[in-house]
């Protein structure tokens, strides 16, 4: 109700028809057929028009509310909006003037009730357009108001219509629609907010009190009732309503809530695996990096030229631990934390390999050599070290990459320092900037929401990275 304006269309046509369909049942059912063989040729009529007017409108507003409005809301074509408007209300009006009259209703060929009708449902649609105009705004985020005050207003339309058509349905109907539909919505809304959301949040014994505060009301109402107009019929539909409130009303709005909650619940975590998955997505595309592909391989290339195979095969060992990694477990849920610390010591080795004997260059990497157990979601440690290493380093200048890896008994953490080295608005870099930081902030707030700290800190000369996360244990 919030989040976008309710289906009214549906709405309309749902309220209408159940409404409709109460008039023409409770007409049929109080037609006394033994004593309609024995009356009036005008009273036979009348029921008849009873039947008939009610349903004639209902399919005027069939036609006019889901047929001829909606093709006009496609096409935007005035004039079959109003030539089929046309046809809609002379062949309706001559359909309940004909019973009108035939049913000793009236004699004035100008229905008072049809003409108001006429007006109210035009009245709707203004009332509606203004809604839109007036409390609808471009950036509306909370759809509220717009909701609540559209509800009201069709309510008080459809009881203004049953007050103007009175002559063609039962007083139950009135009774109905006034009284009996606002108490069951009243039930269902103080039932979801101080009975069922009390005992969802633990609180039952504020739930209880409630439910029997409402119990009480209702009990005190018809005794009052039956006390003023002494008569026990009252206090035996009180009991009555009562019971169906009680095994009825409120046990059925509860598993009405439990399952929109549960169908609240389906949509986030579909909503949670979406954003996993295009920020995964976004992941991989920032990791395919062809420029360090393309550099790596020189450097091998150069590497083969200068001296023994042993140094080349451990760098082309090394990139293909690498490429085997981003092509099968990069794409699993959870991965054994060993193989992500495994990714990352080649990810340095290899690039220790680029700038080996350059002498302005100092590269510091600490980590505890111990096996460990556990599980961690690929891809989360390596971006921060390649994030230094692409704007951590200048052959021209000095620069410095520290890093700290510590793999203990569950949990990891990362600590990366390393210098500052813009790059130029022409370099291809420039703009891939951040990018794989972002992606990953993004997912680690989805897989370790309250299992994470990541903390970063930048200035002129350095950048500085910590992060800690929480694993899975192996065989949890």
């Amino acid at each position: 109700m919030k989040e976008k304006p309710l289906p009214f269309k549906q709405i309309e046509w749902w309220l209408m028809s159940i409404l409709f369909l109460i008039i023409i049942l409770t007409n049929i059912l109080n037609i006394n057929f033994d004593y309609i063989s024995r009356a009036s040729e005008s009273v036979v009529f009348r029921h008849i028009a009873n039947i008939v007017i009610p349903l004639t409108l209902f399919g005027a507003f069939y036609f006019m509310h889901m047929k001829i409005i909606p093709n006009f809301s496609r096409d935007g074509k005035k004039a079959k909006l109003i030539i089929y408007s046309l046809l809609v209300f002379f062949i309706s009006v001559i359909i309940c003037t004909t019973f009108y009259i035939g049913a000793d209703y009236g004699d004035h060929p100008f229905m008072p009730f049809y003409f108001s009708t006429v007006a109210l449902y035009l009245s709707y649609f203004i009332l509606v357009y203004i809604y839109n105009k007036i409390i609808i705004a471009e950036d509306i985020r909370d759809f509220t108001i717009y909701n609540i005050i559209r509800l009201i207003t069709l309510y008080v339309l459809v009881m203004v219509f049953l007050f103007r058509t009175q002559k063609f349905h039962q007083d139950l109907v009135l009774i109905l629609y006034a009284m009996v539909i606002p108490a069951i919505v009243a039930v269902v809304i103080y039932n979801y907010f101080l009975i069922y959301n009390y005992k969802k949040a633990g609180r039952k014994s504020e739930a209880r009190a409630y439910y029997w505060l409402l119990a009480s009301l209702f009990a005190t109402i018809f005794i009052v009732m039956a006390i003023n107009i002494r008569s026990g019929t009252a206090l035996l539909v009180g009991i009555a309503v009562i019971i169906v409130m009680i095994f009825v009303i409120i046990p059925a709005s509860n598993a009405m809530f439990a399952k929109y909650d549960k169908f609240l619940g389906q949509i986030n975590t579909l909503s949670v695996k979406v954003n996993q998955g295009t920020a995964n997505m976004d992941f991989l595309r920032s990791q395919i990096n062809p420029h360090f592909l393309f550099n790596a391989l020189n450097t091998l290339y150069g590497t083969a030229l200068q001296e023994t195979a042993e140094r080349t095969g451990e760098g082309i060992q090394k990139l293909g631990d690498m490429m085997r990694f981003m092509l099968h477990e990069n794409n699993q849920e959870n991965i054994p934390v060993e193989r992500e610390k495994e990714y990352l010591v080649n990810y340095v080795d290899l690039q220790m390999l680029r700038i080996k004997d350059q002498e302005n260059i100092e590269i510091t990497f600490n980590r505890n050599e111990a096996a460990i157990g556990g599980m961690i979601a690929p891809m989360l440690l390596v971006p921060f070290v390649e994030n230094a290493f692409k704007h951590g380093i200048s052959f021209q200048k000095k620069s410095w990459i520290k890093i700290s890896l510590r793999c203990l008994d569950g949990s990891v953490h990362l600590d990366v320092n390393n210098s500052i080295h813009r790059k130029d608005q022409e370099d291809p870099e420039y703009k891939a900037s951040g990018i794989g930081l972002e992606n990953v902030r993004q997912r680690l707030k989805l897989l370790y929401p309250d299992e994470h700290e990541l903390i970063i800190r930048e200035n002129d000369l350095e950048f500085f990275v910590h992060l800690s996360i929480k694993y899975k244990n192996l065989h949890a």
